[in-house]
């Protein structure tokens, strides 16, 4: 075996200071990088490299970013070597406990009183799909959340929303007031005709069974829109 084929330490084999998992005893968690507290997850590396320079090398092509480690498939995460079927699913389930946390989080929104609070709701749920979908807030006269929904889900640059779905998912919830809100995969916050057309039939179908259209928000990776506080409402 030529010298630089020789089988890098084990997390067991490294220094006590190098240690991941020492390293997270000694001064806790938060010290970590990411790619260590991942290089703990998986346990070893390669031959050639530790199982933390492994995860530097993924989290590096996620730009050191969760977000983009959780949209990384199994199988893009099986193409580095040193990742199998088992590290890869661990690595996976690692990323979905921190995206159902975040969650958890913006679920302590309970009064929907402007449309940032409909983004922060909705941020986790939308950011990451590939394809339109929508959902409906249904509201008290207080504006407090009684129940959220999805109502469609469909291709890349729309999806189809069923006016008379919206509206039967406030009848069964009691709601006096709802809020539409939709992704655009593409990021970009502006508006469809489409989309224009959609607020307008909902709102005149709103105001014949008394039941206030609040706001039609868009949400995107990076930002969101609003009729309501555009005035198109």
């Amino acid at each position: 075996m030529e010298e630089g084929d020789q089988k890098r330490p084990s997390l067991k084999e490294r220094d006590r200071s190098e240690q991941p998992r020492e390293r997270l005893i000694d001064k806790g968690p938060q010290e970590l990088t990411n790619a260590e507290l991942l290089a703990i997850l998986i346990g070893s590396g390669t031959t050639k490299k530790t199982a933390v320079e492994l995860m530097e090398e993924v989290m590096d092509d996620c730009d050191n970013k969760f977000t983009n480690l959780y949209r990384m498939s199994l199988n893009k995460l099986m193409d580095y070597n040193g990742i199998g079927e088992a590290k890869a699913v661990t690595i996976k389930a690692a990323a979905e406990i921190g995206q159902r946390r975040a969650l958890e989080t913006m679920q302590d929104i309970e009064q929907i009183s402007k449309a940032e609070d409909v983004y922060r709701k909705m941020y986790l749920k939308i950011k990451d799909l590939t394809h339109e979908a929508s959902w409906v807030f249904l509201l008290n006269n207080n504006a407090r959340l009684l129940g959220l929904r999805q109502i469609s889900s469909g291709g890349i640059t729309e999806t189809s929303v069923d006016v008379r779905m919206v509206l039967k998912e406030a009848f069964l919830a009691d709601a006096t007031a709802i809020i539409l809100c939709h992704n655009h995969p593409s990021g970009s916050i502006r508006p469809s005709r489409q989309d224009d057309k959609l607020t307008e039939s909902l709102r005149n179908a709103c105001t014949v069974v008394n039941i206030r259209l609040i706001d039609h928000v868009i949400v995107t990776d990076g930002g969101f829109y609003s009729y309501a506080e555009q005035g198109k409402l």
